[in-house]
């Protein structure tokens, strides 16, 4: 029988520990994962804060169950960073669209990259 007190004395003898499920954490780990690896495409970004917002959820439940606190804190890590990289490269992206402006009625692919080229330099 799997009953509470035959798993105590599972526990107790070794034969198993007890599972460490706290599935916000890993929830939240899963969204930090998909949100740094997408953060260049700007989806990682939504997924990062609403990763994020879980992840500390989930550390405030670890400090009451014990249960989850490794992927907690790595659900935090990986979200706050894939806010911080999709911020970057809108941060890149609106700079490059100003800096390079004059230039996005080219004739060809050629005179765009030259142009690009030009502006570029003359902005250093």
């Amino acid at each position: 029988m799997n009953t509470p007190e035959a798993q105590e004395g599972a526990v107790a003898q070794g034969l198993g520990a007890p599972p460490d499920r706290n599935g916000l954490a890993g929830t939240a780990l899963v969204l930090g994962a998909v949100g740094l690896s997408t953060s260049i495409f700007f989806i990682g970004g939504p997924l990062g804060v609403i990763g994020l917002v879980l992840g500390v959820v989930a550390l405030v439940t670890t400090g009451r169950t014990g249960t989850g606190r490794g992927r907690a804190v790595a659900a935090v890590v990986t979200s706050a960073l894939a806010v911080v990289v999709s911020v970057l490269v809108a941060v890149l992206m609106i700079w490059y669209a100003n800096h390079t402006q004059a230039c996005y009625r080219p004739d060809s692919l050629h005179q765009y990259t030259q142009c690009v080229r030009e502006h570029l330099a003359g902005s250093n």
